[in-house]
């Protein structure tokens, strides 16, 4: 099943969509990695849909990335196991230093390989 998904690659295309500046670019970044009903899960939060998944990204990166000069990274262990990717990302000071915050993304992928159900996890950061 989804031969044609390559964990790697969409791994680091969904870590790299909290990095995204340009409005326009993560809007078309979320329709390559969703289906247009897509669900997204972290804590409390939830989105449905490109809108709100757009409003969400939009909101982590002008707090994490414009505001505060982080950066999204993918650490490199994605694993597919049938129709769900695993993969960890760190938050990190665009200008260096060490972890800030620490992720488990589990990412239920629909027949065309898009994301149908994204469940975010934060992890505790770890000792610097």
């Amino acid at each position: 099943m989804h031969a044609n998904t390559n964990t790697a690659e969409l791994a680091d295309r969904y870590v790299a969509l909290w990095n995204l500046r340009d409005a326009g670019a993560r809007r078309d970044a979320i329709a390559s990695l969703w289906v247009p009903q897509g669900e997204h899960y972290v804590r409390t939060l939830q989105a449905k849909g490109y809108e709100a998944l757009e409003q969400r990204v939009a909101s982590s990166h002008e707090k994490n990335v414009r505001d505060n000069g982080f950066r999204f990274i993918a650490t490199g262990d994605a694993q597919l196991l049938r129709d769900t990717l695993m993969f960890h990302w760190q938050m990190v000071p665009a200008a260096g230093g060490p972890v800030a915050a620490l992720g488990l993304e589990f990412l239920l992928l629909a027949e065309d390989g898009r994301i149908a159900i994204d469940y975010q996890f934060i992890l505790p950061t770890p000792a610097a």
